[in-house]
């Protein structure tokens, strides 16, 4: 039975800081959650009967049951599939990254490429929290593991395979908003982080129902399904598994609106919200152990962006400025201005670049860029001129060769006429 939609919209567009996020520019999932949710309305609807039998609940009063949650402590295993159609950008970060082991300082325990591996492939992840300034989040595989553990003011990485750790210091730990607590730096990897990208902000542009319940890691959930309203959207759809006892997303599914899997499949296997022993949040680097201290680390970054730069890089890095300096700031949020609203909504950024995107094989690339330009650049044209769309199973690109930028969670039709209306 489709479930029942009244009239009535709540708007819930209350803004939520986010803290300080060290790796944020590796961060493609979050970029995509940040885009494709950038408004949403609520329409509350009357849960089906489903299994399991749980109390009818509205939309809107789910949304406040996970706004209300205050479950600090949790623990469990995540699963987490993602298919947003790229090659390989873990493998292409890390050739254009500083290398751990090759005496340049780098590490291989830095947070950069090991979350990168979150934007493709299917991953198991173990975590834990104890309040806002305990923390640790674990990649598995079958032959090592690696950890970001938060404790106070103290953030360590740990790599088993090539035995390297990093080791930040945070003066700011513990002190994030309520609603920022328990995330983890970078790729949002619970279902909770990918959730709160979603319920940022609330318009008309966005169907949001309770679609039934179900069963996720041994616990009853409703789900709420949200729904774009309009066209143009890559987006098909966002269901939310969300605890009925606590509030506490168990579950993430974002599909598109082309069909087949999802491009984000994320939940837990196993859950346990009783403290976590003190012992899950400590850390010491054995004998032998490399570490790379991050502000080492921050300064041989800006010694690679300074000879990117003389290599037509741009100051920013390869994304930052294609050819050039990187962005400029001609829109009135820093650079950046928005065309469209909701789900159909394109960002434009000026790249301060002419010329468009350096040409496969011009040898103004390096080889791994080549590679990357030849898996998804099309060249398309329109009353704005020319350009190359780099396309994924989500967020689309437009580079105009006059320099424009122009992404969204949208289709190659809807950013070209975005394009064009600025002719």
């Amino acid at each position: 039975m489709a479930p029942y939609e009244s009239a009535q919209r709540t708007a819930g567009d209350e803004d939520r800081p986010t803290g300080r996020r060290r790796v944020a520019r590796y961060a493609v999932p979050a970029a995509v959650a940040g885009v494709a949710a950038a408004t949403i309305g609520l329409v509350p609807a009357l849960a089906d009967s489903g299994d399991p039998d749980l109390p009818k609940i509205t939309a809107q009063q789910l949304i406040e049951k996970i706004a209300a949650s205050d479950q600090e402590q949790i623990s469990g295993n995540v699963k987490i599939s993602t298919d947003l159609g790229l090659p390989s950008l873990a493998d292409a970060a890390a050739s254009l990254a500083p290398k751990g082991g090759d005496g340049e300082g780098g590490s291989a325990a830095a947070p950069d490429k090991k979350l990168m591996e979150l934007v493709t492939g299917t991953h198991t992840l173990r975590v834990a929290a104890d309040g806002p300034q305990k923390q640790k989040l674990s990649i598995l595989d079958d032959a090592a593991e690696y950890s970001i553990i938060r404790n106070g003011s103290d953030v360590w990485a740990y790599d088993s395979k090539s035995d390297e750790a990093f080791h930040a210091e945070d003066g700011h730990a513990g002190k994030a908003p309520k609603e920022d607590r328990g995330k983890h730096e970078g790729v949002p990897a619970t279902p909770k982080e990918l959730a709160d990208e979603v319920l940022k902000a609330a318009d008309e542009t966005t169907s949001v129902t309770v679609d039934g319940t179900a069963s996720v890691a041994g616990r009853d959930a409703y789900q709420l399904l949200v729904e774009p309203k309009g066209t143009g959207s890559t987006v098909g759809s966002i269901r939310i598994a969300v605890d009925a006892e606590n509030g506490v997303p168990l579950k993430f599914t974002l599909s598109p609106s082309s069909g087949g899997k999802p491009v984000v499949d994320a939940g837990f296997t196993k859950v346990d919200f009783a403290k976590p022993a003190a012992s899950t949040f400590e850390f010491k680097p054995g004998k032998g152990t490399k570490v790379t201290e991050a502000e080492d680390l921050e300064k041989l970054e800006k010694k690679h962006q300074k000879e990117f730069g003389k290599e037509g890089f741009g100051k920013d890095g390869f994304l930052g400025g294609l050819g050039g300096d990187g962005p400029t700031a001609k829109g009135k949020d820093g650079g950046m201005k928005v065309i469209g609203e909701g789900w159909s909504s394109v960002a434009v950024i000026d790249s301060g670049t002419k010329g468009g995107v350096p040409s496969s094989g011009s040898g103004e690339l390096p080889p791994e860029a080549d590679q990357l330009l030849d898996s998804f650049g099309d060249k398309v044209t329109g009353e704005f001129g020319s350009g190359t769309v780099f396309s994924t199973r989500l967020v689309n690109a437009l580079m105009t060769d006059d320099g424009k930028v122009y992404v969204g969670a949208v289709d190659q039709a809807t950013l070209v006429k975005a394009a064009n209306s600025q002719k």
